[in-house]
């Protein structure tokens, strides 16, 4: 009976089931969401600049556009052969958007290209020097875990591990800690290290501060299970513990 009426009086209507997308709307239009039919208030009422009913890809979609006095809510349409390919677009944009939503807390940002490990990896190791007893080898095995980062870079790269982290080492060693795996390899006078801060190629500090922060959290919790669990199988006696006078099948 609603839809009747609103047809007869020229109103569009749009059925939204997914209250996540009737809340985007909302931010899009600048309204309320009545909790029940009935004649909204003009502080509920919103503006948009044009709504229509397009084809995108073969689908029939909604599209709303309120340009005039900027908008709260963006629709980015991505397209790809595959679908495949369609997810890592879809990963690339998230990953894009949440570093923006991070930058916009928290702005600072350290050397990325595995900069940031090696350079902790080095003063952990000489901070392990200082230390005596068998506090020495977890520090240094600690220490080690961060090589993790520039091996797993080396590799995908193509380029030889060992010889990415010596001269990591040495070139941070040497007083620059912001040099890290140049991936193009194109500075053989580098050995494939290079400052990355020429090319700006940064991350996250609170980005790098979670990671770290779980991470040793994860294993410390690992390391104080003191018990195993072991699960049994479900069912009765074996055969080797059924009782004597009982015939085997």
């Amino acid at each position: 009976m609603a839809l009747h009426f609103c047809d007869r009086y020229k109103l569009m209507v749009l059925k939204i089931s997914s209250k996540f997308e009737l809340r985007r709307f909302c931010r899009t239009t600048g309204t309320s969401a009545l909790l029940k039919l009935s004649q909204p208030k003009p502080d509920d009422l919103g503006f948009v600049d044009s709504i229509s009913v397009e084809e995108i890809g073969g689908s029939r979609v909604t599209v709303v556009r309120s340009e005039d006095g900027g908008n709260k809510v963006a629709t980015v349409v991505l397209r790809g052969s595959t679908d495949s390919i369609l997810d890592d677009l879809e990963r690339a944009v998230d990953d894009g958007v949440n570093t923006y939503k991070a930058m916009c807390r928290d702005s600072r940002i350290v050397p990325g290209a595995a900069a940031t490990e090696i350079e902790l990896a080095r003063r952990l190791k000489e901070f392990s020097f200082k230390e005596t007893g068998l506090d020495q080898y977890a520090i240094v095995k600690f220490a080690e875990s961060f090589e993790l980062v520039p091996r797993t870079l080396a590799e995908n790269a193509g380029l030889n591990p060992m010889d990415i982290i010596s001269n990591l080492y040495e070139k941070h060693a040497s007083g620059n800690a912001k040099v890290g795996i140049d991936l193009r390899g194109d500075d053989s006078e580098d050995c494939g290290c290079k400052d990355v801060s020429t090319v700006n190629v940064w991350d996250l500090y609170v980005t790098k501060f979670f990671a770290l922060k779980y991470a040793a959290d994860a294993a410390c919790t690992v390391l104080r299970v003191d018990q195993i669990i072991m699960v049994k199988p479900a069912g009765g006696l074996a055969r080797r513990d059924q009782p004597a006078g009982m015939d085997e099948d």
